[in-house]
């Protein structure tokens, strides 16, 4: 997990669209293993460095890969996150982000029927992807209010990333999820890089993974938030 987390550091620190704590040693121990990072004194956004981050997001994910994944596995939280390679956006999300949230959802005790549905969104995604067709971007992938802040010059970071290609509309989609950001944040991203007319049709595709994860972290209380979720993307996708 610590490798995982590290390499995702690089790897955004490397493009210089963003700020984000510098990575000083990793390593492990017969017992333990540790990752050791940059202090930084920070606070939460204010509208200035909210427009900062818009705008930073908008220059990373202008990074782009040759298909969607990510060189390894990593977490979003404390679940395991797969991340092999596709050249197909449809197929990687479903296959790679749904179907295992499902999975783990069956086993956590989501009922069949519910797992049955998710399997008919999975089947069917591909039809809100006919007049649009992502690039691999860059992404953050686990873009909630608590993995950004500001430092006390104002400089907006991210950290506690979950790396991988895929359509940057899944970073906005997480953001708006659980709210906390600025709203000069999503009026500078948009300002910088325009989101698709589909957008708003997608978002609850893309936010189903999160709720799925969050149900099968923390348990039950997620659970009518997704199956609202799941109904209203099977509507949308039957049509």
């Amino acid at each position: 997990m610590f490798a995982a987390e590290a390499q995702g550091l690089q790897a955004l620190a490397a493009t210089g669209a963003v700020r984000t704590p510098t990575v000083i040693a990793l390593g492990r121990t017969e017992t333990q293993a540790f990752l050791v990072i940059e202090f930084l004194d920070l606070a939460p956004l204010d509208q200035k460095a909210g427009a900062r981050l818009g705008t930073a997001l908008a220059l990373l994910h202008r990074t782009t890969g040759d298909s969607f994944g990510w060189s390894r596995d990593n977490f979003i939280g404390a679940t395991q996150q797969i991340n092999t390679p596709h050249p197909s956006w449809p197929h990687f999300f479903g296959q790679h982000r749904l179907r295992p949230q499902f999975q783990l959802a069956r086993q956590n005790g989501m009922d069949k029927t519910w797992v049955a549905k998710g399997d008919a969104i999975i089947e069917r995604v591909g039809g809100l992807f006919i007049d649009y067709q992502p690039v691999p971007s860059l992404l953050h992938g686990d873009l909630w209010s608590g993995n950004v802040a500001q430092c006390s010059d104002g400089t907006a970071v991210i950290f506690d990333p979950a790396c991988y290609y895929g359509d940057r509309e899944t970073d906005i989609a997480m953001a708006e999820l659980f709210g906390g950001f600025p709203t000069s944040f999503y009026a500078a991203y948009r300002a910088a890089l325009p989101l698709d007319s589909g957008y708003e049709a997608r978002k609850p595709l893309y936010n189903l993974y999160h709720i799925l994860n969050h149900f099968n972290l923390f348990g039950s209380a997620y659970l009518g938030q997704a199956q609202r979720m799941i109904e209203g993307l099977l509507k949308l996708l039957r049509r």
